[in-house]
């Protein structure tokens, strides 16, 4: 197994013996773009992330990506394998790089067979996604750009920190919108001294204030995963 200290949330919760049937090696590290899930297409590892943000991706009808999900070192990728489907729905891959505990598909699968705590461990998260997934699509069809980008840059700064590297191109494909509404509502966020930008990189100035120009978009599923995992 590998060395201690384990950064991912779900791994630390799990017993000596649950860790033992996963037999985690050293993490990889995974660059950024890096793709971990391809729709369409087999899964053949699971990631524990244990630095880094992978974007879950879904192509809309009018063939542009849009993003349906976050993935941090409170996580995993592939989480379908324990809920019995191999094959990918979304695109998964990283958006900030990182590394992360890799696991084969049939491993994970054993592992999950074998241990009901791992089992049950799995369910409340894949239960926390969905409800994830669920707060993300309310917040595109109902928050205005502003909120809607107050509530991705408190996501990302959740898993990466107060300060991260993104670009506006990146957050346009992210938010399923034009580079020009990201570029002003950066603007506006930023007169409101709530972020500091700069070419390539955000800074949190204002967590508080942040959380208020989401306008309620915020906070469900970060409450839920304390309700489901945290305990």
């Amino acid at each position: 197994m590998a060395d201690l200290p384990i950064q991912n949330r779900l791994l630390r919760r799990l017993s000596p013996g649950d860790l033992a049937l996963l037999t985690l090696d050293s993490p990889v590290r995974l660059p950024l773009r890096a793709r971990l899930e391809q729709p369409g297409e087999e899964t053949k590892f699971v990631h524990f992330l244990e630095s880094g943000i992978a974007s879950v991706v879904l192509d809309n009808v009018a063939g542009k990506e849009i993003e349906v999900g976050l993935v941090g070192r409170e996580g995993l990728t592939g989480v379908s394998l324990a809920l019995g489907d191999r094959i990918a729905v979304f695109e998964t891959y990283m958006q900030v790089d990182g590394s992360a505990f890799q696991i084969e598909a049939q491993r994970f699968i054993s592992a999950v067979g074998e241990s009901a705590t791992l089992r049950d461990l799995m369910s409340r998260y894949s239960r926390y996604f969905s409800i994830q997934v669920a707060g993300t699509a309310a917040a595109n069809g109902r928050a205005k750009l502003p909120a809607r980008l107050a509530r991705w840059l408190l996501m990302v700064s959740d898993r990466s920190g107060p300060s991260f590297q993104i670009t506006h191109e990146f957050i346009s494909v992210m938010l399923g919108v034009r580079r020009s509404g990201v570029t002003l509502a950066l603007a506006t966020l930023e007169g409101s001294r709530l972020i500091r930008a700069s070419r390539g990189s955000v800074t949190i100035l204002d967590r508080e204030g942040l959380i208020e120009e989401a306008n309620g978009s915020y906070g469900l599923p970060e409450r839920e995963y304390d309700r489901l995992l945290a305990r």
